[in-house]
Parts: structure tokens; sequence; C-alpha cells
């Protein structure tokens, strides 16, 4: 009989300078909080009978729109450059599903891109979002909790991608904003508000 090939795994990529890049060893704080002391909150604000019945945070996706760099490559490579960096994962770029000529598109046409986060890192965006750079905004006095919608999904938009530190003001050739969307296991956006209230979203006070 013929040997099977051996596969060899691949050395690890050195940083510049030698040292070797180490991927992340703990648990994401917010994931260890989540089960630590938001499962037992929601549990007893709501009375859930069933661990699975307890709502979860399932992903977050984050939309970039891209329609004014249709007509410049190098606009929409900064862009998704920029979305890479602030996301920790590579974009994919949303094309338009038909034509329409009153804003020039034409179908097949590069729009947009969009990030979905899932697991760990997930966790490490939101836990960066809710306790980083949402406090760096000029003026910030709390997110509206008014975009639920209705089936336990929460969606937020950022004026500008500078408030994340990952970014460096003298790099960006524009100001660009985004939505950002949490998708809950929730059945009820009461439900959904609570589980981010409890994981640190800072909505407003009423």
């Amino acid at each position: 009989m013929a040997k099977k090939a051996e596969t060899t795994q691949a050395p690890a990529k050195k940083k510049k300078g030698g040292a070797e890049a180490k991927p992340f060893t703990q648990a994401p704080r917010l994931k260890v909080k989540y089960a630590d002391e938001v499962v037992k909150q929601l549990s007893e604000k709501f009375g859930y009978k069933n661990v699975t019945e307890i709502p979860r945070l399932e992903k977050i996706v984050l939309n970039m729109g891209l329609g004014s760099e249709k007509d410049n490559p190098k606009g929409l490579e900064s862009a998704l450059n920029e979305l890479a960096t602030i996301a920790g994962q590579k974009p994919v770029v949303t094309k338009a599903k038909k034509s329409v000529a009153n804003f020039k598109v034409r179908e097949g046409m590069n729009i947009g891109a969009k990030v979905t986060l899932r697991g760990d890192r997930m966790y490490y965006f939101a836990d960066k979002l809710m306790n980083i750079v949402l406090p760096r905004v000029r003026d910030f006095r709390g997110i509206s909790d008014t975009s639920f919608d209705g089936r336990g999904n929460f969606a937020m938009g950022v004026k500008e991608q500078l408030i994340f530190p990952e970014i460096n003001y003298d790099d960006v050739d524009k100001t660009r904003g985004m939505d950002i969307v949490f998708v809950t296991t929730a059945k009820t956006d009461e439900e959904a508000k609570a589980l981010l209230a409890f994981l640190g979203m800072p909505f407003v006070q009423a």
C-alpha cells in the first residue's frame, strides 16, 4: 500500500524584529462577563426556566456604504483597509443587485463593504466599542434605544471612522461612517435591550 502523504505545519510568521506573533490566550473579557454576570441578571429579570431561553449575542455586522467611491478604486481600497483594521477581519465588498439610473448605479457595481463578526472577535469588538470608542465621541451622552427592529436586533450608526483608536488621522483620505448591527437571540426588543445594557452598552438614561 502506498504511504499517506505526511503533512507538516508551516512555521508561525514572525513580526518585524524577530518576535513571533502569538494568539490571544485569554477569553474575551465581555464573554466572561456574560457567563459570570449577565446570564444571572437576565434570569432574575425575566424569570427564564431554561438556560437555552436566555438571550445571547449572536453576531455583529459592520456595514460601510461606499457609493461615493464607485468610480474611485483608490478610495474603495482605502475604505476596505480601514474597515479591516477596525474589525480585525477582512471585509467583503457588497455589489448592487440592480441598476438605478438616477444614482448612476449599474448592476454588479461595488457599493459597500461588510464584515460579520462572531465568537471571540465579536466580543472583543463589542468591548472596544462600548468601553473605548463611544466614550471618545465628543459630547457623548449615550446611545439612543429606539433602533431595535422588533425581533431583538439593534442597529446604530457611527458618523466617522476616526473615533476608532486603530485609525491614524494622518492616513485618512476622507471621513466615512458605518452602521453597526447587533444580532441577538432575544425574542423581544425589551430582552435584547436588557442583554446589551447588562453587557455595557451606554444607552441614554431616561
